[in-house]
């Protein structure tokens, strides 16, 4: 894995695969996913060194800035980022729940990175644009103290570019809702 992630978020699976193929023809990456999610837009994630990141992510921005619906470059992504984008994150014990919903793939891994590297929580699960007429979502856990600066963190960093649709923090879930996330 490089050091750095970074995404693009196109309407139309044309620009989004011509995207795609921009991107690695730029610099030296690395793709993560490239991709059709709801409803009918693509995605593409890569990683690399930093410099060859932002350069691809640039380049497709640049090239296909018209059919663009959102794109981010981490420099240093929070490890735990990729877990919860597999679905693999394995959480010992939860406690408070908090969730994150956004209008595009990209503001939700941007929140989930502001998030974990704010207070001691755990990402769950970053949902991105899938089954859900392309928003997103991130559920964390932890200490509700923790919880609530993470959630509060993320709906600031989300809320600069108007991506932010909603927000809660769950004090104590009942087990059985625990049961239906993990």
């Amino acid at each position: 894995m490089g050091k750095a992630i970074g995404m693009v978020e196109y309407t139309t699976v044309s620009a989004g695969i011509q995207a795609a193929d921009l991107m690695v023809k730029t610099a030296e990456v690395d793709l993560l996913e490239a991709q059709v999610v709801c409803p009918g837009k693509y995605i593409v994630i890569i990683s690399g060194e930093l410099s060859a990141v932002r350069a691809a992510v640039d380049a497709s921005r640049v090239q296909f800035g018209e059919r663009l619906v959102d794109s981010f470059v981490l420099g240093n992504p929070h490890e735990s980022i990729f877990p919860a984008l597999c679905g693999a994150a394995e959480i010992g014990s939860p406690h408070a729940l908090g969730v994150i919903e956004t209008y595009s793939g990209a503001s939700a891994i941007v929140a989930a990175d502001a998030a974990a590297k704010t207070s001691l929580v755990e990402l769950v699960e970053l949902r991105i644009c899938r089954g859900m007429c392309g928003k997103s979502y991130l559920l964390l856990t932890g200490e509700i103290a923790a919880v609530e600066a993470a959630i509060e963190r993320a709906k600031n960093e989300v809320g600069k570019n108007g991506m932010l649709l909603d927000s809660s923090v769950t004090p104590n879930p009942d087990p059985k809702l625990w049961e239906s996330i993990l």
